[in-house]
């Protein structure tokens, strides 16, 4: 009865009484395997996925969204699957007989195999948000009960992403597989292996070049950082890739960027802080220089944040004469006042650091602007 596909998209009202027939048996069942122990017996294994197979390996609907435009969350509507009522139990039970206390991997692994995991991995592609979740789940079980797909699972993953970043730019899963990465790269053993560092370098940093970044943004950080935690040496070809990477043109991506950079310095070292703060710092004097409000104030936000600015402090003389200019500049010409408060607030954390560096700076930047002054006015009267 389980194994009974209905048409719920051109005839909804077709088979209403069987669709509610099939509805209460999976409700049963889910009931049934959540509440009594010693019921997965060796034959119902293959009759678990083959009734999993039958109702969820399916051909997705064409997007509603083909040009690849970018999704906004807040406005575009996801197109919901008409049989949820039953997709939703089918993926219950299943996940319930995973969960099993009697479920035994070894006699599952004959039928929950490479090609099932394939066919599973398709189903991220859904643009349902529920269908994701539980398919989020459901991979995540699969990953920690069967050793032997691991490697296999990251490795399509991987192609996912490749297929993604350099040939669709499409895809509704991202977030969701990189929630599964975060956990399953919090579990690496150290050393780190080599394929892992690769992963990090030619995979998830590409990530940051994708027009639909916001989409997954938060997921795709979080993977990055946990990679800086395992692995320190990391942190400079990460911060150079997020610079080479760094937005043009894109205000609301640049915070993101910002975001990112401000979690990475949460967790960096003071030595691998050294090899990347001046090109970290001649960015961020351009961010603070940005006409754009939220860029500007999100760079001005990191003067808040006391491990950078101990960072800051230990490194003064090489970072204040590059931030300086921008900030003094900004100061006194920047269209917004909320950034003048910051801004302001920022120079008077930079003297009580030093106050000596700082008079040395400002005359600097003085002579610099009268000798541009007194160039330009030579160049006049020429």
């Amino acid at each position: 009865q389980c194994c009974v596909l209905f048409d719920f998209v051109s005839d909804p009202l077709s088979d209403l009484k069987w669709k509610e027939v099939k509805r209460a048996a999976l409700s049963e069942m889910v009931e049934y395997i959540t509440h009594n122990r010693n019921v997965i017996t060796e034959p119902i294994y293959p009759e678990v996925v083959h009734m999993f197979a039958v109702n969820m390996f399916r051909t997705l609907p064409p997007s509603s969204n083909p040009t690849g435009a970018e999704f906004d969350p807040e406005e575009d509507e996801p197109t919901l699957e008409a049989a949820w009522p039953h997709l939703q139990l089918v993926y219950e039970f299943f996940l319930r007989f995973l969960e099993s206390p009697d479920f035994q991997p070894n006699i599952a692994k004959k039928y929950i195999d490479q090609k099932f995991v394939l066919q599973l991995l398709e189903l991220f592609d859904s643009e349902d948000p529920r269908e994701r979740d539980f398919l989020k789940t459901t991979l995540h079980r699969i990953y920690g009960k069967f050793l032997g797909l691991r490697a296999y699972i990251r490795k399509q993953i991987n192609n996912i992403f490749y297929r993604f970043i350099y040939e669709t730019e499409h895809h509704n899963g991202i977030a969701e597989l990189l929630e599964i990465l975060g956990s399953i790269i919090n579990g690496f053993a150290l050393p780190l292996k080599e394929e892992h560092k690769i992963f990090l370098l030619k995979v998830l940093l590409p990530l940051h070049k994708v027009k639909s970044l916001s989409v997954y943004h938060p997921q795709l950080a979080y993977c990055v950082v946990q990679f800086l935690e395992k692995d320190s040496t990391l942190t400079e070809p990460v911060v150079m890739a997020l610079l080479k990477y760094w937005p043009k043109t894109h205000s609301p991506k640049e915070v993101m960027f910002l975001n990112e950079l401000e979690e990475i310095l949460d967790v960096i070292e003071p030595s691998e802080f050294v090899k990347v703060m001046e090109p970290l710092f001649r960015q961020l004097a351009k961010c603070v220089s940005s006409p754009h409000f939220q860029v500007a104030e999100r760079a001005l936000y990191y003067w808040n944040n006391e491990y950078i600015m101990s960072l800051i402090s230990d490194n003064a003389a090489k970072i204040l004469p590059i931030m300086f200019p921008s900030l003094y500049r900004n100061s006194k010409t920047h269209w917004n006042k909320t950034i003048h408060g910051l801004i302001y607030n920022a120079l008077k954390l930079f003297m009580e650091m030093n106050q000596k560096l700082f008079d040395d700076c400002t005359q600097q930047f003085k002579a610099e602007k009268l000798n541009e002054y007194l160039f330009f006015k030579r160049t006049k009267t020429v």
